[in-house]
C-alpha cells in the first residue's frame, strides 16, 4: 500500500502515475488527511512559493519513518519543449518524486518522468523549435531523467522519421479500417474483438456497414490527399476472402490505388491465412502484410490461446514469398507468460531464416480488458531484469538483421516500465505507423471501436472522433458515425 499526501497543487493523474512505475501492482492511495495514513509507504509532494522561486519537495516515509527528504531547483527554470508556467510545475513536480522514488525503489526508470504513450513527439516538437540535437539529448537526460539509451534511441528514430512526416499538410490523411472478428480471443488481448464463430453470421451485415462508412468519407475527403491505408483489427483475414475484398474494392472506387503511398492488411494469425487470401490481396497490390506469431514456442501459443503451430507461421511466411509479397511485418511479444530469455532465443532463431522487413518487438502489457489480468497469479511471468535481458536479445537480433528502430510507442500497466519498438530494413518502414504515433497527420478511422484524429497543424493539436465499440450499436447507427467525423472534418475545409 502506497499513500500520498499532495500540498500546493492537484497533479494527482500525473502523480499516480508516476509513483505506479516505481510500485507496479501496489494500491496507491490519495490522502488530504494525514490521522488516514496508518503504515506502509507514505509520499508527500508539496509545492511552495520559496523568496519569489516555485519549488517542488518531496518527503518519503517508510511505517512513519522518514527515509527521503529533498527538492528540486527553481521550477521556472526548467527547460522544455512548448513550456508554459502549468507544464513547468507538472514537471518539476514529477522531477522532485522521481529523484525520491529512484534513490529509494528497486526497479529502475529508464524512461524517467515520461509515463506518455508517445515520448518521440517531444523530440520532435524540438526539433521544430530548432533546437539541435546535442541540446535536445541534455533535455531529456536532465529534465525529463531519460537514460541515455532511451533518449539517444528516440533521437535516433525521430530523425529518421522527419522524411515521412515533413513538410505537415493540412490536406493529407490515412485511413484506418477496423475488422473486428477473431478466432479465438488471445489471453492478452484488450481490443475489441469478436469470436468469429459467434458473430460470423454478422459479417456481412458489418462490411456493409463499414462499406456505407468508406463512401461517405470518401465524399467528406474528395478534395484532401489520401497519403495510407491501413487495415487491421482484430483479424482481418479471419472474415471470408471476399468479404475483404469487398472492403479493397471499396477502397479503391473512393480513392485510386496510385494515389495511396502504402496499403497495409493485418493479416495477422496465421491459422487464418491461406493462398487463397493471399493471391487475393497480392491481386489487389497490397503492398504490405503482417503475420504475426507473437512467439515460436509451441507451448506459450497454446497457453495463450492460439490455435496454430510455429510450423504453421513458417509455412504461412514461405508461402506468401513465393505469391510475392516483399515487405512482411512480424509481431513479437516479449513478457509472455512461462517465457524468459531461452524462449525469446528460440523465436529469434526461428525468425532469422525468414528474415522478415519489419519485425514488432511488444512488451507484454497487462490491460484490464485481457483475461490476463484476472488470472496474472496463474502465470509464471519474467520480472524487470528478465524482461531487459529479453529486449536486449532482441536488440542484437535485430542489429544483426540490419532492422533499424523507426517508430516506438510505449502503454499503461506496461511490463518492466519497457517500450514496443518497430524495427525495418532501410527504406521498408510502415508509413502508417508512423503518421499514426506521431499524431502530426489526419487520421480517419472506419468500423467498430477505430478512432479518427483529425489534425490541425497550425495549432498542432488533434481533434479525436471515437467511433462506438459495440457492434451491434455500430450496425445501427454508423450514420451517426460519418456526422461526428463530418463536424470535425467541415473545420478544416
Amino acid at each position: 500500500m502506497v499513500y500520498v499526501n499532495l500540498v500546493g497543487h492537484n497533479f494527482e493523474y500525473e502523480v499516480y502515475e508516476l509513483i505506479k512505475v516505481f510500485y507496479f501492482g501496489e494500491k496507491i492511495i490519495f490522502i488530504d488527511n494525514m490521522d488516514d495514513y496508518k503504515e506502509g509507504i507514505l509520499i508527500i509532494s508539496r509545492l511552495d512559493d520559496i523568496n519569489g522561486e516555485t519549488k517542488s519537495s518531496t518527503r518519503v516515509y517508510d511505517n512513519g519513518n522518514l527515509i527521503y527528504e529533498g527538492s528540486a531547483g527553481n521550477i521556472e527554470k526548467i527547460r522544455v519543449d512548448k513550456a508554459d508556467i502549468k507544464k513547468k510545475i507538472r514537471i518539476g513536480i514529477k522531477q522532485s518524486i522521481y529523484e525520491a522514488l529512484n534513490s529509494l525503489a528497486k526497479v529502475k526508470a529508464p524512461w524517467g518522468i515520461l509515463t506518455g504513450i508517445r515520448p518521440i513527439k517531444i523530440v520532435h516538437n524540438l526539433f521544430d523549435e530548432g533546437i539541435n540535437e546535442k541540446n535536445i539529448m541534455d533535455i531529456l537526460t536532465r529534465e525529463y531523467k531519460l537514460f541515455s539509451q532511451k533518449a539517444q534511441l528516440i533521437l535516433d528514430i525521430a530523425k529518421e522519421q522527419r522524411q515521412y512526416l515533413c513538410p505537415l499538410d493540412e490536406n493529407r490523411f490515412s485511413l484506418y479500417l477496423s475488422i473486428p472478428f477473431c478466432p479465438t480471443r488471445c489471453l492478452y488481448c484488450s481490443f475489441p474483438s469478436l469470436s468469429i464463430g459467434r458473430y460470423g453470421p454478422l459479417v456481412e451485415d458489418y462490411v456493409d456497414k463499414l462499406i456505407y462508412e468508406l463512401n461517405k468519407v470518401g465524399e467528406l475527403m474528395a478534395n484532401k490527399i489520401i497519403s495510407t491505408v491501413y487495415i487491421g483489427g482484430g483479424t482481418p483475414s479471419s472474415i471470408p476472402v471476399y468479404q475483404l475484398d469487398r472492403i479493397i474494392q471499396a477502397i479503391y472506387k473512393n480513392f485510386h490505388r496510385d494515389d495511396i503511398e502504402e496499403i497495409t492488411v493485418e493479416a495477422g494469425r496465421p491459422d487464418t491465412i491461406d493462398a487463397k487470401l493471399l493471391n487475393m490481396l497480392k491481386e489487389n497490390r497490397i503492398d504490405r502484410i503482417s503475420i504475426n506469431p507473437q512467439t515460436m514456442n509451441d507451448n506459450t501459443l497454446k497457453l495463450i490461446g492460439r490455435q496454430h503451430s510455429s510450423q504453421d507461421t513458417i509455412n504461412t511466411y514461405y508461402e506468401a514469398r513465393e505469391i510475392g509479397f516483399d515487405t512482411i511485418n512480424m509481431d513479437l511479444i516479449v513478457g509472455l507468460p512461462s517465457e524468459g530469455v531461452k524462449e525469446i532465443k528460440t523465436t529469434l532463431k526461428k525468425l532469422e531464416d525468414l528474415d522478415p522487413e519489419n519485425l514488432t518487438v511488444h512488451t507484454l502489457s497487462v490491460k484490464r480488458g485481457s483475461k490476463f489480468i484476472h488470472t496474472m497469479d496463474r502465470y509464471q511471468v519474467g520480472d524487470q531484469k528478465i524482461i531487459e535481458n529479453m529486449l536486449d536479445e532482441t536488440r542484437i537480433f535485430t542489429e544483426k538483421m540490419e532492422l533499424k528502430p523507426y517508430y516506438l510507442y510505449r502503454q499503461k500497466q506496461i511490463m518492466g516500465n519497457f517500450e514496443n519498438t518497430g524495427y525495418a530494413k532501410k527504406g521498408k518502414e510502415c508509413i502508417y505507423n508512423i503518421k499514426m504515433m506521431e499524431e502530426k497527420e489526419t487520421v480517419l478511422g472506419l468500423g467498430m471501436g477505430a478512432v479518427s484524429k483529425v489534425f490541425f497543424p497550425k495549432e498542432d493539436r488533434i481533434e479525436r472522433v471515437p467511433n462506438v465499440k459495440s457492434l451491434m450499436e455500430y450496425l445501427e447507427r454508423v450514420e451517426e458515425m460519418v456526422e461526428r467525423k463530418a463536424k470535425i472534418i467541415t473545420l478544416t475545409l
